[in-house]
Order: C-alpha cells, then sequence, then structure tokens
C-alpha cells in the first residue's frame, strides 16, 4: 500500500492537529492511510475538476459542487472556486468571506476480495477547510483565466480573451492550502495461499480513470481541426491513468517480504 506518514511539521498543510476554532484533520480509522506529504495534497489537486464544497446555511449542512483550479493570486496557493455573482455561496462569502469544507476524491480502482466485507476500493482524498474569501475585483480575472489554464491548459492561447461584461458576470471564491487532510490508498487485494478462502473465485482490482473520449465538434466547428490543448489533455488523462495502473499492478505482484 502506498502511503506515507512523515512527521508534520508545524506550517506542514496536512498536519493533522486542529487549528484554534478549527476541526481536527487527523485520520481516526486506518491511519496508516493518512499522508503528512505535501506533495500528495498537491498531486491530487492538480487532478481536480470538481470540488465538492460543504457550509452551513440557515442551521442546515449543504454540499455543492464546484469547478475549481488551483492557483495563486500572490499570497500562495490556494483553491479557486468558479461561480456566478450570484451564487449563494458567493452571496454568503460578502466582505468577511464563509467557513467551508472542500473535498476532492479520485477513485482509481474497485478492490474485488473474496468476500464483500473484505472488498475495498483505492482512492486519493483530500479535504481542504477553511475561511473561503470572494477574489477581489482587481484579481478576478486572472482567477478566472487560472482556473481555465487548471482545467484545460493551453487553451487560453487558443482562444480571444475575455470580456469586461464576462468578468462581471462571473466569480471566484479562494480557499488557502494551509489546512487540509489527505487520505490514500494504492494497493491490492488483502489475501495469502492459507487465508481459507475458496481461490477459485477471482479476486484483484478493477482499476478507474478519467479518460477522455473522441472529441466532439460543435454544430459551427466546420472542417476545423481539434486544437493542440484538447489533443493534450486527452493524452495527458491517458497517461496519468496508465501510469497509475502500472503502479498497481507492481505492488499487487511484489513477492511477499
Amino acid at each position: 500500500m502506498r502511503t506515507t506518514s512523515l512527521p508534520a511539521k508545524q506550517s506542514d498543510p496536512t498536519d493533522g492537529r486542529a487549528a484554534p476554532g478549527g476541526p481536527s484533520l487527523t485520520v481516526r480509522r486506518l491511519r496508516d492511510r493518512q499522508s503528512h506529504d505535501p506533495a500528495d495534497l498537491s498531486a491530487i489537486l492538480a487532478e481536480a475538476i470538481v470540488a465538492h464544497v460543504g457550509f452551513v446555511r440557515g442551521g442546515h449542512p449543504i454540499v455543492l459542487p464546484y469547478l475549481c483550479g488551483v492557483g495563486d493570486l500572490g499570497a500562495g496557493p490556494v483553491l479557486l472556486l468558479h461561480g456566478s455573482t450570484g451564487g449563494g455561496l458567493f452571496l454568503d462569502a460578502g466582505e468577511t468571506g464563509v467557513p467551508v469544507s472542500a473535498t476532492v476524491t479520485h477513485v482509481d480502482g474497485l478492490v474485488f476480495a473474496r468476500s464483500t466485507f473484505d472488498s475495498s476500493a483505492n482512492y486519493r482524498s483530500a479535504v481542504v477547510v477553511g475561511n473561503a474569501t470572494v477574489v477581489p475585483d482587481e484579481l478576478r480575472a486572472e482567477a478566472l483565466w487560472q482556473v481555465a489554464d487548471h482545467l484545460m491548459p493551453g487553451r487560453r492561447d487558443e482562444v480571444r480573451e475575455m470580456t469586461a461584461k464576462e468578468v462581471r458576470a462571473t466569480q471566484v471564491l479562494q480557499l488557502p492550502l494551509d489546512r487540509a487532510s489527505v487520505k490514500i490508498r494504492a494497493a491490492g487485494v488483502g489475501e495469502a495461499v492459507d487465508d481459507g478462502e475458496d481461490h477459485t473465485v477471482w479476486a484483484g482490482v478493477l482499476p478507474l480513470a478519467t479518460r477522455a473520449g473522441v472529441a466532439i465538434p460543435g454544430d459551427t466547428s466546420g472542417d476545423a481541426p481539434v486544437d493542440g490543448s484538447v489533443r493534450a489533455l486527452a493524452a495527458r488523462l491517458d497517461d496519468l491513468a496508465t501510469a497509475r495502473e502500472a503502479r498497481i499492478a507492481a505492488v499487487m505482484r511484489r513477492a511477499p517480504a
């Protein structure tokens, strides 16, 4: 199983200790799966498309999905949440911000054991908590471009600039990455030749991944070729999935110590 349990430093965003008035981010079950390596947090967020954001409104918990990106508007890395100026969470943020919890999860495979109890999943999950604030007007266009660069790398060079009207109609929240919890499972089936199970039943991992299909042109695209950014993203997604499957296969085939 690929996990990391490095000593957490005070400035480490994956330090599980609770901030004053904030929740503890220490994993309580299967603690060996918690990672304190900031590189794992970065890798999970780098592949994020949607963040599920939890907050409280009127005494009730609400979780909503937002297109997201990782950016830096001058004060360090932040999770950028894309939305409308009329969106409820963006209005809730007001001038001082709103406490939120943002989660990004990648399910990398289903683990088929010889009982449903022992079956599991391979995953990478990050939870970021903190005060989400509205990006200042003077940085809004830059924040929008950073979200676009995260989701569609290279697309900015192929399209026109945003208009002032488009920028005014869109809004971005920024969430600092200084409070986060990461949990990872990247392993095969827990099995042994003498485990008493029926070994005529197949057991193993079914890899799951986000891969791109064939690009479908719009009605007015005519014979225009698919742009480089589209082809590059499709190739990148395929490369990431292939590399991850190879790593899991290597773990499963590794001889027991």
